[in-house]
């Protein structure tokens, strides 16, 4: 595994990259070329942050192995290998490397994802991918539910992105609609593929997907997000993705929109309707990518 990452790493340039989340807390990371293989630095990182979007260095970790292992077109064990020739600098008390008692559950799902899309574009590989797991949970006294949604992945320098899937981080799918209307009292109103969501580039990133659930008993629901005021960005003069968009649509008719991070009551008739963000786009349209 070594040997193979060692190998891989012979095509890589440094670079740099810095990648905002909608609270304003900040991912840098500086890749650099060393004798003994590669420096990933994360000085310039946010400090740790008073809200649960902090990720301990351990999500840090799993994040570069995920990255580099993607570099690897060879069937090798993922093992502590891969790291070997990597070089990690995590500076404490930032948000990727907290100190005790900071709130890290945003870290897996969130923080992650800013640092997979900080990698990729530092490495000069990939436009952002929709950059959040869109995670929604809900329930009562009686029900308990939760699930991720898919979004657009960015355009890369291989290909455009995909559209309306799970990216980087992500692993789950979606519950059958038929399963969960019998097991549950919401409707499934509709999920689908938000068309031109995706950055405009020579390689255009992938489009978002819009889900809308009905209830038809009282709920909590909360929302953990993130690309919903900071835009996935495109890179080598690719365009950005569209944000995401929360809202809640009252029985009565009243829209409220909601932002990153949220947490209501929900009455029976209420609906939420979640457009996930599309990927952003790598090079400009009339731009060659023969070489990176």
């Amino acid at each position: 595994a070594a040997a193979a990452m060692r190998t891989a790493l012979c095509e890589i340039r440094d670079g740099e990259a810095c990648v905002e989340m909608d609270n304003g807390a900040r991912v840098q990371v500086a890749i650099r070329r060393t004798a003994a293989g590669v420096r990933l630095d994360f000085t310039g990182t946010s400090p740790q942050q008073a809200d649960n979007f902090n990720a301990p260095a351990s999500i840090c970790r799993a994040a570069v192995l995920y990255v580099f292992r993607t570099l690897i077109d060879d069937d090798i064990p993922l093992n502590d290998g891969c790291l070997e020739p990597l070089e990690l600098v995590v500076p404490p008390g930032t948000l990727l490397n907290p100190r005790y008692p900071a709130a890290v559950v945003a870290g897996n799902v969130e923080v992650s994802q800013a640092v997979v899309d900080a990698l990729y574009a530092a490495l000069g590989l990939q436009a952002a991918s929709q950059g959040t797991m869109n995670n929604v949970s809900f329930g009562n006294d009686k029900y308990q539910y939760y699930e991720t949604l898919a979004g657009g992945t960015g355009g890369g320098r291989d290909g455009p992105g995909a559209d309306a899937v799970h990216s980087h981080m992500t692993n789950s799918r979606l519950t059958d609609p038929e399963v969960l209307e019998s097991r549950f009292p919401v409707r499934v109103e509709r999920t689908a593929i938000r068309q031109g969501s995706g950055g405009g580039g020579r390689h255009p990133g992938g489009s978002g997907m819009f889900r809308r659930l009905r209830f038809l008993e009282s709920m909590t629901l909360s929302l953990l997000t993130n690309r919903r005021r900071v835009v996935p960005f495109g890179i080598r003069g690719g365009q950005a993705g569209a944000c995401g968009i929360n809202r809640l649509i009252r029985a009565d008719g009243e829209v409220l929109e909601l932002a990153h991070v949220a947490k209501l009551e929900i009455r029976p008739g209420d609906a939420l309707e979640i457009a996930t963000p599309g990927g952003g786009g790598y090079g400009a349209d009339n731009q060659s990518l023969t070489a990176c």
